[in-house]
């Protein structure tokens, strides 16, 4: 067989030709990666992950900003119903969705550059950078791809860490931002609860007054632009009145993102995703952390619509506590729905949502 023979002798003198360098490194290349080498659970994990962001991002793709953490702010004022969607928002939805895909980020970012090297995870995050700038400019302003891009650039100088590092490091980093969020929106909140409950009026109250007034004068310019007929005009909206939008975002990044991409890549390297024996060790834990998330966010949710949603305290209760709250939620959550992908991997629902979750950015885009 004369190819057969070929073979071999091409063979035979690679082999020689390739003797006495054996120690040097091979090149990796980025390559579209086959069905065969992925992760499905991550896939089916990541698809229901951006399902439920669309379901967050619903109320600001058609409303100001200040509508997805405010119910007020929705057009006509809030109604019974506005206010227990808010509830169940907060319970369910804000910042899981999101938190989850922020730890499946860091998981694949893991695991992309212990297949591809961190060369090839930088173009891609450049890349993703840019995707973010325009989406935010030209499409929505909630873009969170932008916050990936920049946590991730910051994620790859962990890579080498072990395990225990990287989730105690993104765990303390995510609790204290939260903390932070909460604690810079304390003394508002504290001065908006006194007034109403008819004590002094604190000093500061004709301040919290004046920045909650050009807060709602903001979202009220925000919606004229988000209504209007042109697109052109929105765009130019954005870069007049929203270009100081990055500030806020590199807040967002070092108190949520890169601690959230921490996690995940910890989680990743203590085989969470991959390994059974891992997930059965932290079962127990998972479900109480779970259990307690919920309960916890419930409580806040439900004091927050009792006291009628004051501003203030509504904004701390959502970027604050219900930061803190989320983090045992998330964790155990990952562990749970790890083995629940696997029970439905072969399943339509399964199917249906892996390939949402390898189609993420262009479904989140979508």
């Amino acid at each position: 067989m004369p190819h057969a023979a070929g073979r071999r002798a091409r063979l035979h003198r690679d082999a020689q030709l390739t003797q006495g360098v054996a120690s040097v490194e091979p090149v990796r290349v980025a390559v579209p990666t086959g069905t065969g080498q992925r992760i499905e659970v991550l896939d089916i994990i990541r698809g229901l992950a951006v399902l439920g962001i669309l379901l967050a991002n619903i109320t600001v793709f058609a409303n100001p900003g200040l509508a997805y953490y405010w119910p007020p702010a929705l057009p006509g004022g809030d109604t019974a119903a506005d206010g227990a969607m808010w509830v169940a928002q907060l319970t369910l939805v804000d910042g899981k969705f999101r938190g989850l895909f922020t730890i499946l980020f860091g998981a694949g970012l893991l695991l992309f550059v212990d297949r591809a090297g961190k060369a090839n995870q930088v173009r891609r995050l450049l890349w993703l950078g840019l995707f973010g700038v325009l989406h935010f400019y030209l499409l929505f302003t909630g873009d969170i791809l932008f916050f990936y891009a920049i946590a991730g650039l910051f994620a790859l100088l962990a890579t080498d860490w072990k395990a225990p590092q990287l989730l105690a490091a993104g765990v303390v980093s995510a609790v204290a931002g939260a903390l932070i969020f909460g604690s810079a929106l304390a003394p508002a909140a504290l001065s908006e609860m006194a007034v109403r409950a008819g004590e002094a009026i604190p000093a500061d109250w004709p301040i919290v007054q004046d920045d909650w007034a050009l807060t709602l004068q903001e979202a009220k310019r925000e919606a004229a632009a988000m209504t209007g007929d042109s697109w052109p005009a929105l765009v130019n909206y954005r870069l007049v009145h929203e270009i100081d939008h990055w500030f806020a975002v590199l807040n967002w990044i070092i108190f949520e993102t890169l601690p959230l991409t921490l996690i995940g890549m910890g989680m990743f390297r203590a085989g969470v995703f991959t390994n059974a024996g891992v997930r059965r060790a932290c079962r127990t834990p998972a479900i109480i952390g779970v259990a307690l998330g919920l309960v916890l966010n419930l409580a806040a949710a439900l004091y927050t619509l009792d006291k009628g949603f004051p501003p203030y305290l509504t904004l701390a209760v959502f970027f604050g506590v219900n930061g803190v709250f989320n983090i045992p939620l998330l964790l155990g959550g990952a562990v749970l729905l790890t083995d629940w992908a696997l029970a439905i991997r072969e399943s339509w629902l399964g199917e249906r949502l892996a390939l949402a979750g390898r189609m993420a950015f262009s479904n989140y885009i979508g």
